[in-house]
């Protein structure tokens, strides 16, 4: 009687963490996808329960790695923050990212966009939104109903239900704001803001020493003022 052969062990699947495309085509579109993910961390930092990710992979269904997409910006609501190689659904309590951005590019094709938009139609996104930089920019958004992505018929003034962003376009021009009401900007943008609010800051502190300086020199109590 021969000897019973040993199970051949199972072949591990592998799931690349890059999909080898470069993350942006010019400036343009790569501000765009730093101020929407930088915006929507700094918005939701102090909610553990939301991660956030920029050009990183999505795998919704195990064992099948060809089938994947990596959106410019994503965010996935019930999910805890921290590092990861991808997004693999399964590992994920079985959510798909709530909301998806992709920012047009001059070299994006309209067969490209297409796939794109019918893996996240399929696969579960709530919120989808195309971003188009270039003069006219302006943007297309589309919400899920009764399975299907259904287009925004406005976006101008519209706000998205889970991030709370408010798009604005008028002029060939578009802004969005977060919900405090702010214009979201570049990380250059906000520091210039924060450098200018801290030398007025200065300049009333100077103001403010040499006022009490000046009652000092004329004998009154400054603690008095």
């Amino acid at each position: 009687m021969s000897a019973l052969a040993p199970p051949n062990p199972k072949t591990p699947i592998d799931y690349p963490d890059s999909d080898g495309l470069p993350m942006s085509d010019n400036t343009v579109q790569f501000t765009w996808i730093a101020i929407l993910m930088w915006s929507a961390e700094a918005y939701f930092r102090n909610r553990p329960d939301v991660f956030v990710a920029g050009d990183h992979l999505i795998y919704p269904v195990e064992g099948q790695p060809d089938i994947r997409q990596a959106p410019d910006v994503y965010v996935a609501f019930g999910r805890p923050k921290g590092d990861r190689g991808s997004y693999k659904v399964w590992e994920e309590g079985g959510l798909f990212p709530q909301v998806v951005f992709e920012v047009w590019s001059p070299n994006n094709r309209y067969t490209q966009m297409q796939k794109k938009f019918e893996f996240y139609e399929r696969y579960g996104v709530e919120e989808y939104y195309i971003v188009y930089p270039e003069f006219p920019a302006h943007a297309e958004g589309w919400q899920r109903e009764g399975g299907k992505l259904v287009s925004v018929p406005e976006m101008n003034g519209f706000t998205s239900p889970r991030l709370g962003f408010r798009f604005v376009l008028g002029g060939g021009q578009l802004a969005v704001f977060g919900p405090d009401g702010r214009q979201l900007r570049s990380p250059s943008e906000i520091a210039a803001e924060r450098d200018a609010a801290e030398r007025t800051l200065a300049a009333e502190r100077e103001q403010v020493a040499k006022l009490l300086a000046r009652i000092r020199e004329l004998g009154g109590d400054p603690n008095g003022v």
